[in-house]
């Protein structure tokens, strides 16, 4: 597998995420919505939560926005990036997401693991992403200092 495949996914997925903690902390400017997330996504993205339903960018975008500064100490720290397959362009991969004070997620503490399809590109572009809760045994001993 190429490092630098698995180095632009880590890095596109730990921006994302990143964006989401300063979003919700109210740390960016409104004007930063575009270019920090709705840039990143295919117009037909379709996401799916660990809940189980299937949103795309349509549901997202206004989801997000009514999110904006509501929630200052929300957390996250992504952990075993791993590439699973490219293939015609795109790049299958996972990711563990680690949550802190989620308040939309019971527990607010949580983890979950996350498969992405990636368009490959100069810009990695997000297809597809399903979320599914870790394991709650795995959650209650996993660290949440970060």
């Amino acid at each position: 597998m190429n490092s630098s495949v698995l180095t632009q996914a880590r890095n596109e997925i730990e921006s994302l995420h990143e964006f989401f903690c300063e979003w919700f902390g109210g740390n960016l400017a409104e004007s930063e919505f575009e270019e920090q997330f709705i840039s990143r996504f295919s117009s037909e993205v379709l996401f799916i939560p660990p809940a189980g339903n299937f949103l795309g960018l349509d549901d997202l975008v206004p989801m997000l926005r009514a999110g904006y500064g509501s929630n200052p100490e929300f957390r996250i720290q992504i952990r075993e990036v791993t590439i699973h397959r490219q293939f015609d362009g795109f790049i299958l991969a996972s990711y563990e997401e680690w949550q802190r004070n989620a308040l939309s997620s019971q527990p607010p503490n949580n983890g979950r693991i996350s498969t992405v399809l990636f368009a490959a590109g100069k810009q990695l572009k997000w297809h597809y992403v399903h979320e599914t809760w870790l394991p709650e045994e795995v959650m209650k001993a996993g660290s949440y200092d970060f």
